[in-house]
């Protein structure tokens, strides 16, 4: 899964980048790449915040700190949300509002972008990896009844 602490990480990174550009007077075409790197970390931290709502069944099963999980994706979702709400005002100032609608616009084909590629690809991995552990289970209690059944007969 995408590491909430990692993706951050990266935004903060991405932001401190942008607004340091913004504030040396940097075109907003020169910040494509740091731009690109916070919309992709924060698109991964929704999608963190999203599965850690909804764990899928195995970690509910077997993993002891969902909660905490949960409440960390949360606690960035919402540190991405203030640095977010930041840019904009940086960059609606500095540029005007029409900037910050076609970072938007770009921002929202990226997420769509990254969500058929990258979370579709994790989502079937997490699938796989449920019905592999469904397969053991089952096999498991197939060969307990069988076990169970040879020695009634």
């Amino acid at each position: 899964m995408i590491d909430p602490v990692t993706a951050i990480g990266l935004a903060t990174t991405a932001f401190n980048g942008i607004k340091k550009a913004i504030e040396t007077g940097k075109e907003i075409s020169d910040m494509g790449t740091q731009l690109g790197q916070w919309a992709k970390a924060k698109s991964d931290l929704d999608f963190a915040h999203q599965k850690a709502k909804n764990p899928p069944l195995f970690k509910k099963v077997f993993a002891s700190n969902i909660e905490q999980d949960a409440l960390e994706a949360w606690a960035h979702k919402k540190k991405a949300e203030e640095m977010r709400e930041e840019l904009r005002q940086y960059i609606s100032l500095y540029y005007g509002p029409s900037a910050w609608d076609e970072i938007v616009t770009i921002e929202s084909k990226m997420r769509k972008q990254r969500k058929e590629m990258v979370y579709a690809a994790e989502e079937r991995k997490e699938m796989i990896f449920a019905w592999i552990i469904g397969g053991g289970i089952f096999i498991f209690a197939a060969i307990i009844f069988a076990i169970g059944v040879s020695y009634i007969t």
